[in-house]
């Protein structure tokens, strides 16, 4: 059996409904294990936009960073001025054991303006950890609660 994982960071709950449906998906087939990012940050969002857009990190809460015992490994950020939370900056950068494996990264965003430049932003940092294949969907603020619309996407990126 597949051993997954599904890790995210969420500020308003959106990326949270899209990593439990995920996550709900791959019990399915596999043994799935899901965490949230907690970091310590500014009440402010736009104080954190802002750190998003530099790319700054977050100082995060006690969390494993070795992923060597997953086969499936799963990424997921709101993007916050063209990027990930700082947070998804901190993790993406102190996570090892990704060489070889297979990665999903998804975001959750508004406009849609900076989607594909934050999953680009989260694929070249894993990138150089030598991951073995990247896929890659992302779902609008407004259709966080379509259940059958995320799955839809999922299905899309994990069935091909």
């Amino acid at each position: 059996m597949m051993r997954s994982i599904v890790i995210y960071y969420s500020y308003t709950g959106n990326t949270e409904k899209v990593a439990q449906i995920l996550a709900e998906y791959l019990r399915e087939k596999n043994e799935v294990e899901i965490f949230r990012l907690d970091a310590e940050e500014s009440p402010y969002f736009f104080i954190q936009a802002m750190r998003a857009f530099r790319h700054k990190k977050a100082k995060l809460k006690s969390i494993n960073f070795d992923l060597r015992n997953y086969d499936l490994i799963c990424f997921g950020s709101p993007v916050w001025a063209f990027s990930p939370a700082p947070a998804m900056n901190t993790y993406l950068e102190k996570c090892f054991g990704l060489e070889e494996k297979s990665v999903v990264l998804f975001c959750t965003y508004g406009s849609g303006i900076g989607k594909e430049r934050c999953l680009d932003y989260m694929q070249e940092v894993l990138s150089k950890k030598k991951v073995k294949d990247f896929r890659r969907f992302s779902i609008q603020q407004f259709m966080v609660d379509n259940k059958e619309f995320i799955l839809s996407q999922i299905k899309q990126i994990l069935e091909k």
